[in-house]
């Protein structure tokens, strides 16, 4: 059975979000900039629902060049591109909005700055955190590391499924889980509140990520049905 929707208010505006599988891609894992393309473009075909860029490295030329032909290929799929950090991007490609983190740009400023009609995520690790969020700025959280991951480097400490689940029963907006989760992973997060997984090497340089696509989206079909 297809994902439900969920929905997410801000402002005055009612957006359709769907995090069920939640799409991170690395430059380098996909093989530069046409293999990015390519994997979200396959990637949305097959299940994905929200893909967000995160190139850390790359100068703003190289996002803004990224994000337009992200643009091009997902809007067509009808599947939201968020930006990793960057509002000037955001903005400047007309994405469908922004993530950022507990060290970056603080969520009131973001949300004056793109106003109220794009989505924001906001990364979260703790219960404190948790706490904190404002639940009228933002559209959905992301929880983790739930696992080990070598996708990124400065990441929290990682909480574990137990404390995953635990942090589920207080959650103020959507969660999509992040960190470490392969296939056989996301089936337990669903489970236990999560409203999606956030992937990055389980779709990025696998060699059939359409493959790889399906069998996490059944996965997480499976665990709700």
């Amino acid at each position: 059975m297809p994902p439900p929707l969920l929905s997410s208010v801000v402002g005055n505006r009612l957006n359709p979000l769907d995090l069920s599988l939640y799409l991170v891609l690395d430059p380098d894992l996909c093989g530069g900039l046409d293999g990015m393309v390519a994997t979200a473009k396959v990637a949305a075909e097959h299940g994905v629902s929200i893909v967000q860029l995160r190139a850390p490295q790359w100068k703003k030329r190289q996002w803004m060049e990224a994000a337009n032909l992200l643009k091009a290929v997902l809007d067509v799929l009808n599947v939201p591109l968020i930006i990793n950090d960057h509002v000037d991007i955001a903005l400047a490609t007309d994405a469908a909005g922004v993530h950022v983190g507990q060290a970056d740009m603080p969520v009131d400023v973001v949300r004056r700055l793109i106003g109220p009609n794009k989505l924001l995520g906001l990364s979260t690790s703790n219960a404190n955190h948790l706490a904190a969020v404002p639940v009228e700025l933002v559209d959905y959280i992301g929880v983790g590391p739930v696992y080990p991951t070598g996708t990124k480097r400065d990441t929290s400490p990682v909480i574990g499924l137990t404390t995953f689940s635990q942090l589920m029963l207080e959650k103020p907006v959507p969660v999509v889980a992040i960190g470490g989760i392969k296939a056989g992973m996301a089936a337990p997060l669903i489970k236990v509140g999560a409203n999606g997984v956030a992937v990055v090497s389980a779709i990025c340089g696998q060699a059939d990520p359409a493959a790889a696509t399906k069998a996490l989206y059944a996965e997480i079909c499976g665990a709700r049905s």
